[in-house]
């Protein structure tokens, strides 16, 4: 079983704290090195208390499933011999309620946009097949109860 470091680093930085009126700015760091500047999303906490140039988590967790599933097609559609140029998602997660009431991502949309070149090029259902795959193939899809769908770009 392979384990994967995610480090949140958050300081107070001199804020009373106890008054809620604290920023959530902070900061991920993962194992490769990169550091990426995080906070609440500015939909939960207003600005000036979150940083709206920041990653949220609800982007996180968007960007996560958008990304595993596109690595998943890349490798599906390279083993079937299609070449693929370029590939573009923008996913995008909906907030709502769950079952119990509780605020969730309850659906995360993928909208991906392969732009295929060379001789061979996949008919429709040749894509219909390898997103459904890729999907089957993701396991952070696998990994969540958020309805997960797939719409690629015509």
């Amino acid at each position: 079983m392979s384990e994967h470091i995610a480090t949140v680093i958050w300081a107070r930085d001199g804020a009373v704290f106890t008054d809620n009126r604290y920023s959530r700015g902070h900061r991920w760091t993962f194992d490769g090195g990169v550091e990426v500047p995080a906070s609440s999303s500015p939909h939960v906490v207003r600005v000036p208390l979150s940083v709206e140039a920041a990653v949220d988590p609800e982007e996180a967790f968007v960007a996560s499933l958008a990304a595993c599933h596109m690595l998943c097609f890349l490798s599906i559609a390279a083993r079937r011999g299609f070449l693929i140029d370029r590939y573009e998602d923008r996913a995008a997660g909906a907030l709502g309620k769950d079952a119990a009431g509780h605020p969730a991502i309850t659906r995360v949309t993928l909208h991906p946009d392969a732009r295929f070149s060379g001789d061979r090029r996949p008919s429709a259902e040749d894509l219909a097949d390898m997103h459904h795959a890729a999907h089957e193939e993701c396991f952070i899809a696998r990994s969540v109860k958020t309805d997960v769908r797939c719409e690629p770009v015509a």
